[in-house]
C-alpha cells in the first residue's frame, strides 16, 4: 500500500471517530434514544478507531518502527544480526541472525488497540442488528 493511501485512511479514520464521538454525545443529550442507532454510531467509532491505530502502526513499521532497537547485535549463540524483516500485518518484525535463527517481535500494544476496538465493533453491530429487528417486529405484527 502506498503512503498516501495510508495517510488518507488515517486522517479519515481519525475524523470519523471524532465525528462519531460527537454524535454519541449529542444522541445522549437529546432523548428519546434509539438503541439500534446508538449501536450503529458506536460501530462507526470503534471501527474507525481500530483503523486509525492500525494506520499508525503501519507508519511505524514502514519507517523502521520501534523494532530495530529491540534486535540484539548478536544472539545467545553468538551469531551476528544479518537482517530485520518487517510485516505490516500483524505489525511484527523478525531479527534474523547468521546461523538461521529468527526472533519475532510483535507489537502487542498496537495489536490490542486494533483487535479490541475491531472486536467491539463486530459485537456492537450484532447487538444493534438484534435491537433493530426486535424494534421492527411489534410494528409488523400490528399491520
Amino acid at each position: 500500500m502506498s503512503i498516501e493511501f495510508m495517510a488518507t485512511l488515517m486522517l479519515l479514520s481519525v475524523a470519523t471517530a471524532a465525528a462519531g464521538i460527537v454524535t454519541v454525545v449529542l444522541m445522549l443529550d437529546n432523548p428519546p434514544l434509539s438503541l439500534s442507532r446508538l449501536c450503529a454510531v458506536l460501530v462507526l467509532v470503534f471501527g474507525s478507531s481500530a483503523a486509525a491505530v492500525y494506520c499508525y502502526g503501519w507508519f511505524s513499521v514502514a519507517r523502521g518502527g520501534p523494532f530495530p532497537e529491540v534486535c540484539e547485535d548478536r544472539n545467545a549463540s553468538g551469531a551476528e544480526l544479518t537482517s530485520i524483516e518487517q510485516e505490516q500485518w500483524p505489525l511484527r518484525s523478525a531479527c534474523v541472525y547468521s546461523d538461521g535463527t529468527a526472533v519475532e517481535h510483535v507489537s502487542l500494544a498496537v495489536n490490542v488497540l486494533v483487535c479490541v476496538p475491531a472486536g467491539l465493533a463486530v459485537a456492537v453491530a450484532c447487538v444493534g442488528a438484534v435491537l433493530h429487528r426486535r424494534a421492527r417486529l411489534p410494528s409488523e405484527a400490528v399491520s
